[in-house]
Protein backbone atom coordinates (compact mmCIF):
# COMPACT_ATOMS: atom_id res chain seq x y z
CA UNK A 1 0.00 0.00 0.00
CA UNK A 2 1.62 3.43 -1.20
CA UNK A 3 1.73 5.91 1.72
CA UNK A 4 -0.27 9.13 1.07
CA UNK A 5 1.97 12.07 0.85
CA UNK A 6 2.69 14.35 3.62
CA UNK A 7 0.63 16.81 4.75
CA UNK A 8 2.35 19.04 7.47
CA UNK A 9 1.24 21.98 9.17
CA UNK A 10 4.04 23.83 11.25
CA UNK A 11 1.93 25.99 13.98
CA UNK A 12 3.07 28.77 16.60
CA UNK A 13 2.96 32.49 17.19
CA UNK A 14 4.72 34.74 15.29
CA UNK A 15 8.09 34.73 15.53
CA UNK A 16 8.79 31.00 16.41
CA UNK A 17 10.33 30.30 12.89
CA UNK A 18 7.26 28.57 10.97
CA UNK A 19 8.26 29.69 7.59
CA UNK A 20 11.79 28.59 7.94
CA UNK A 21 11.46 24.96 9.69
CA UNK A 22 8.26 24.62 7.38
CA UNK A 23 10.40 25.49 4.17
CA UNK A 24 12.94 23.04 5.36
CA UNK A 25 10.72 20.50 6.09
CA UNK A 26 9.06 20.84 2.53
CA UNK A 27 12.82 20.34 1.08
CA UNK A 28 13.51 17.25 3.32
CA UNK A 29 10.04 15.26 2.51
CA UNK A 30 9.96 16.49 -0.93
CA UNK A 31 6.71 18.59 -0.52
CA UNK A 32 5.65 21.69 -1.33
CA UNK A 33 5.56 24.60 1.01
CA UNK A 34 2.69 27.40 1.31
CA UNK A 35 2.97 30.54 3.30
CA UNK A 36 0.21 30.66 5.65
CA UNK A 37 0.58 34.55 5.62
CA UNK A 38 0.56 34.56 2.08
CA UNK A 39 -3.23 33.56 2.45
CA UNK A 40 -4.86 36.19 4.32
CA UNK A 41 -7.24 38.33 2.91
CA UNK A 42 -5.90 41.90 2.45
CA UNK A 43 -7.79 43.11 4.94
CA UNK A 44 -6.39 40.93 7.81
CA UNK A 45 -3.34 41.76 7.04
CA UNK A 46 -4.16 45.61 7.13
CA UNK A 47 -5.57 44.68 10.43
CA UNK A 48 -2.63 43.50 11.59
CA UNK A 49 -0.36 45.77 10.67
CA UNK A 50 -2.25 48.37 12.44
CA UNK A 51 -1.43 46.16 15.16
CA UNK A 52 -5.08 44.94 15.85
CA UNK A 53 -5.56 41.47 16.77
CA UNK A 54 -7.68 39.04 14.29
CA UNK A 55 -10.71 37.34 15.44
CA UNK A 56 -12.48 34.28 15.13
CA UNK A 57 -14.55 35.97 11.82
CA UNK A 58 -11.02 36.80 10.57
CA UNK A 59 -9.78 33.79 10.57
CA UNK A 60 -12.25 31.60 9.28
CA UNK A 61 -11.82 32.32 5.83
CA UNK A 62 -7.92 32.09 6.00
CA UNK A 63 -8.31 28.73 7.86
CA UNK A 64 -11.00 27.63 5.05
CA UNK A 65 -8.46 28.78 2.24
CA UNK A 66 -6.06 27.13 3.99
CA UNK A 67 -7.23 23.58 3.86
CA UNK A 68 -8.85 23.82 0.18
CA UNK A 69 -4.90 24.24 -0.21
CA UNK A 70 -4.10 20.84 1.90
CA UNK A 71 -6.98 19.25 -0.18
CA UNK A 72 -5.77 20.86 -3.88
CA UNK A 73 -2.07 19.33 -2.98
CA UNK A 74 -3.55 15.43 -1.39
CA UNK A 75 -5.69 15.56 -4.43
CA UNK A 76 -3.21 15.89 -6.89
CA UNK A 77 -0.60 13.45 -5.17
CA UNK A 78 1.41 16.04 -4.01
CA UNK A 79 3.00 16.53 -0.38
CA UNK A 80 2.57 20.42 1.41
CA UNK A 81 3.93 21.82 4.33
CA UNK A 82 2.07 24.98 5.39
CA UNK A 83 2.71 27.44 7.98
CA UNK A 84 -0.17 28.25 10.21
CA UNK A 85 -0.29 30.19 14.05
CA UNK A 86 -3.36 27.73 14.70
CA UNK A 87 -3.65 29.31 17.90
CA UNK A 88 -6.87 27.47 19.29
CA UNK A 89 -7.64 23.61 19.33
CA UNK A 90 -10.78 24.93 17.14
CA UNK A 91 -8.49 25.86 13.86
CA UNK A 92 -6.41 22.77 14.22
CA UNK A 93 -9.75 20.87 14.60
CA UNK A 94 -10.46 22.95 11.40
CA UNK A 95 -7.32 22.14 9.65
CA UNK A 96 -8.14 18.34 9.85
CA UNK A 97 -10.68 18.41 8.21
CA UNK A 98 -8.43 18.33 5.08
CA UNK A 99 -7.35 14.99 5.95
CA UNK A 100 -4.98 13.55 8.72
CA UNK A 101 -2.33 16.23 9.56
CA UNK A 102 1.34 16.19 11.25
CA UNK A 103 1.17 19.16 13.27
CA UNK A 104 4.35 20.46 14.54
CA UNK A 105 4.33 23.54 17.63
CA UNK A 106 7.22 25.18 17.35
CA UNK A 107 7.23 26.40 21.47
CA UNK A 108 9.20 29.21 23.23
CA UNK A 109 9.34 31.77 26.31
CA UNK A 110 8.32 35.17 25.35
CA UNK A 111 11.35 36.56 25.73
CA UNK A 112 13.01 34.36 22.42
CA UNK A 113 10.18 35.19 20.53
CA UNK A 114 10.41 38.69 21.18
CA UNK A 115 13.73 39.02 20.64
CA UNK A 116 13.45 37.13 17.54
CA UNK A 117 10.23 38.83 16.43
CA UNK A 118 12.41 42.15 17.03
CA UNK A 119 15.00 41.15 14.18
CA UNK A 120 12.74 40.83 11.52
CA UNK A 121 12.36 43.45 9.07
CA UNK A 122 9.64 44.02 6.69
CA UNK A 123 7.21 41.87 8.30
CA UNK A 124 3.59 42.79 8.84
CA UNK A 125 3.61 41.30 12.15
CA UNK A 126 4.36 43.60 14.70
CA UNK A 127 6.01 42.91 18.23
CA UNK A 128 2.85 44.64 20.04
CA UNK A 129 0.37 41.65 19.06
CA UNK A 130 2.99 38.82 20.33
CA UNK A 131 0.87 38.88 23.78
CA UNK A 132 -2.43 39.26 22.21
CA UNK A 133 -1.31 35.69 20.03
CA UNK A 134 0.16 33.98 23.35
CA UNK A 135 -2.94 35.40 25.40
CA UNK A 136 -4.87 32.80 22.15
CA UNK A 137 -2.56 30.32 22.03
CA UNK A 138 -3.84 26.91 23.52
CA UNK A 139 -1.07 24.99 23.94
CA UNK A 140 -1.87 21.34 21.60
CA UNK A 141 -1.22 19.44 25.01
CA UNK A 142 -2.99 15.41 24.19
CA UNK A 143 -3.22 16.28 20.53
CA UNK A 144 -1.99 12.92 19.07
CA UNK A 145 -0.89 14.51 15.69
CA UNK A 146 1.12 17.13 17.10
CA UNK A 147 4.90 17.23 18.08
CA UNK A 148 6.21 19.67 20.39
CA UNK A 149 9.40 21.50 19.36
CA UNK A 150 11.45 23.99 21.52
CA UNK A 151 12.67 26.83 19.70
CA UNK A 152 15.40 27.74 22.99
CA UNK A 153 18.20 26.46 20.07
CA UNK A 154 20.07 26.75 16.80
CA UNK A 155 17.43 26.86 13.93
CA UNK A 156 18.90 23.41 12.03
CA UNK A 157 18.58 21.86 15.23
CA UNK A 158 14.91 22.47 15.51
CA UNK A 159 14.37 21.35 12.07
CA UNK A 160 16.31 18.61 12.59
CA UNK A 161 14.49 17.76 15.67
CA UNK A 162 10.93 18.02 14.18
CA UNK A 163 12.19 16.80 11.19
CA UNK A 164 12.42 13.65 12.88
CA UNK A 165 9.38 13.37 14.89
CA UNK A 166 7.81 13.59 11.44
CA UNK A 167 9.29 11.05 10.40
CA UNK A 168 9.02 8.84 13.55
CA UNK A 169 5.09 9.92 13.11
CA UNK A 170 4.59 8.38 9.30
CA UNK A 171 6.56 5.57 10.11
CA UNK A 172 4.47 4.51 13.18
CA UNK A 173 1.73 4.87 10.72
CA UNK A 174 3.17 2.98 7.93
CA UNK A 175 3.60 0.16 10.40
CA UNK A 176 0.28 0.19 11.38
CA UNK A 177 -0.99 0.55 7.84
CA UNK A 178 1.06 -2.14 7.12
CA UNK A 179 -0.32 -4.67 10.07
CA UNK A 180 -4.14 -3.52 9.02
CA UNK A 181 -3.21 -4.33 5.47
CA UNK A 182 -1.70 -8.16 6.52
CA UNK A 183 -4.39 -8.90 8.93
CA UNK A 184 -7.49 -7.59 6.53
Amino acid sequence: MRQAPPAIVVMGVSGCGKSSVGQALADRFGADFIEGDALHPPASITKMARGEPLDDEDRRPWLATICRTIADSRAAGRGVVVSCSALRRAYRDQLRTAGPLDIVFLSGSRAVLAERMSRRAGHFMPLALLDSQLATLEVPTGEADVVTVDIDRPLADVIALAGEAISQAQAGRSAVTLLASKDG
